[in-house]
């Protein structure tokens, strides 16, 4: 849970963001709290709100949004093997599977902390609802958002998360510079949000073969 509590701080400022954002382009307060309660994902959240900001259409924002959380496929895939029970509740587990969870429950044997992501996950689903209430409500000005860093803040929190595991994984290290070198080759020639699937299951494969010849 304390783990939790650390996420909590980041995803509150972020949701606060999103709720600014939405009340800029005329959302009001209870569509985007609904959105961040159904969706419950920053990133296609986000994408999806500067879809719509740019003149895309609804088909085109839910396309972006849902481009961005294909990223969870290989992600539950992975974490599969560590959840219980049948499969109402491994489904209803597997709601836990979020960005920042999922990073802080890895173990660093290509195993996860079920216990640890579930508890993490039951405190960002809250501060992110929250956050966006807040945002939404008192509707802070993107000057206050850019002069705090408040938008940066999620990202800062997520290149800690990463260089602790690069700190003490040379597998790690390796399997993340190619998974980058991929997501910029990707990126050239694909959406970002496919590169970003794709460089993120070869990390998935690279980092699981990785634990399977260590246990061998």
């Amino acid at each position: 849970m304390r783990v939790g509590l650390g996420m909590g701080v980041p995803t509150f400022v972020m949701g606060v963001t999103f709720g600014a954002l939405t009340h800029s382009l005329g959302w009001g307060t209870l569509a985007p709290v609904v959105c961040s309660l159904l969706v419950f994902s920053g990133s296609a959240q986000f994408a999806m709100v500067t879809s719509l900001a740019s003149g895309g259409g609804v088909g085109l924002a839910v396309g972006a949004a849902a481009m961005i959380n294909a990223r969870f496929l290989p992600m539950g895939i992975a974490v599969a093997s560590d959840l219980k029970g049948g499969r109402l509740r491994r489904a209803l587990e597997g709601q836990a599977v979020v960005d920042a969870s999922w990073a802080a429950a890895h173990r660093g044997d290509g195993r996860y902390d079920r216990k640890k992501m579930i508890a993490a996950t039951l405190v960002q689903a809250p501060a992110w609802v929250l956050g966006t209430l807040l945002g939404a409500l008192t509707a802070p000005s993107t000057e206050i958002i850019h002069r705090f860093g408040f938008d940066v803040v999620f990202p800062a929190f997520f290149l800690i998360l990463l260089i602790d595991e690069l700190r003490t994984s040379a597998r790690a290290r390796q399997v993340a510079l190619i998974a980058a070198g991929l997501a910029a080759g990707l990126a050239l020639v694909v959406p970002a949000g496919l590169a970003i699937v794709g460089s993120g299951a070869a990390a998935l494969i690279g980092l699981r073969a990785g634990s399977e010849v260590t246990a061998k």
